[in-house]
């Protein structure tokens, strides 16, 4: 196998304020661009040719990555005008791939952190002979994902999207977002309109009896399209429980990028990130955070599986936990934000503005 498309078009609402001057794949996990933890792992994997399909803000991608010699890859990118979809995603790409008709071209989602066995699933699609292949994973909550039954032979028998009921719920197998597919089945998806492979492309190749394997493998899997799972991506990252040959340094329990600035009292833990030309002054505390580049933590503020924006400054003694701070917001002195909290790009609080405890 050589060939990839990566699917990186989605808005990632759900993230915003992150995702308002950044495409979600290119927001830092672990010191860098989420998306070069994928591209790394697919180059071990021993894919050399990607193409990327983009659309919002897709004027990002290729000035960072540019042609992908610097990974070893050949990179591509194809930009959406309108939103196709997933399915339409793909088949948008496909005048790009080089592949034969029969061989495996692999398919992965640009929010996906996993430990996926990559080279396992191409393997089960060859010896399988099956038109695609599914990276199934086992999750204990199943109502918020699309379900995949399969026979004792991993072959797949339906596709139950997002089920609410216990009679529903048949399998704990999920749609983990990363697939093999025979080249010549991409040509099949209807072209110029949006298609989702979830429910429509698989459930039609279901039904017209194409072949679909499952391969469950239970590995390291997160999806990232909310605040609080990526900076616990993030973190996981650092801390080694997640794999990735893209880390910018060692694992452990705080990884610090060239040019950041540490007080020597600061305590940073859980696998917090300091990205370049950031600062944490003398007394703060954080803990699984990611601070992005340029961002400023001054004296005792104490922060907490918290994503401090870029050029963000935090007051002191301020009290963060669970919370996002946008690109170049100023949080005063003396304030107290706690889970799911959202501060939005440029925004500003004054000292002592917003608690949720009493200030004495």
């Amino acid at each position: 196998m050589t060939e990839a498309i990566l699917l990186v078009g989605g808005k990632g609402t759900r993230l915003r304020p992150l995702t308002v001057h950044t495409p979600k794949p290119m927001v830092r996990a672990a010191g860098v661009p989420f998306l070069t933890h994928q591209l790394a792992r697919a180059r071990a994997a021993g894919v050399d040719h990607i193409v990327l399909a983009t659309s919002y803000l897709a004027e990002v991608f290729e000035p960072h990555f540019g042609d992908g010699s610097s990974l070893g890859l050949h990179l591509e990118y194809v930009t959406e005008e309108d939103p196709l979809g997933t399915g339409g995603a793909i088949r948008n790409v496909a005048s790009r791939l080089h592949s034969a008709p029969d061989d495996p071209v692999l398919v992965f989602n640009g929010d996906i952190l996993t430990g996926l066995d990559i080279e396992a699933l191409v393997e089960t699609h060859r010896t399988t002979g099956a038109d695609v292949s599914l990276h199934l994973t086992k999750v204990t909550d199943p109502r918020a994902y699309g379900l995949v039954p399969t026979d004792d032979t991993g072959r797949v028998l339906a596709f139950l999207e997002k089920p609410q009921t216990p009679e529903e719920m048949v399998t704990d197998q999920i749609n983990a977002g990363a697939y093999v597919f025979r080249r010549s089945l991409i040509d099949t998806i209807p072209q110029g309109r949006p298609v989702s492979v979830e429910r429509e492309t698989f459930p039609d190749l279901l039904s017209a009896g194409a072949h679909l394997q499952g391969m469950v493998d239970s590995t390291y899997w997160l999806d990232l399209g909310t605040p609080a799972a990526f900076v616990r991506g993030s973190a996981d990252l650092v801390l080694g429980r997640a794999p990735s040959p893209a880390i910018p340094g060692r694992c452990g329990d705080r990884l610090i990028l060239p040019t950041a600035r540490v007080a020597p009292d600061a305590k940073l833990t859980g696998g917090t990130v300091v990205c370049e030309g950031a600062y944490v002054a003398e007394g703060a505390r954080v803990s699984g955070t990611t601070i992005l580049p340029g961002a400023v933590i001054e004296p005792g503020a104490v922060i907490t599986d918290s994503l401090i924006g870029t050029h963000a400054r935090i007051g002191e003694r301020s009290v963060l936990t669970g919370t996002v701070i946008g690109d170049n917001a100023i949080i005063g002195p003396d304030n107290e934000l706690t889970d799911g909290a959202r501060v939005w790009c440029d925004a500003k609080i004054p000292a002592g503005a917003l608690r949720f405890s009493s200030d004495q």
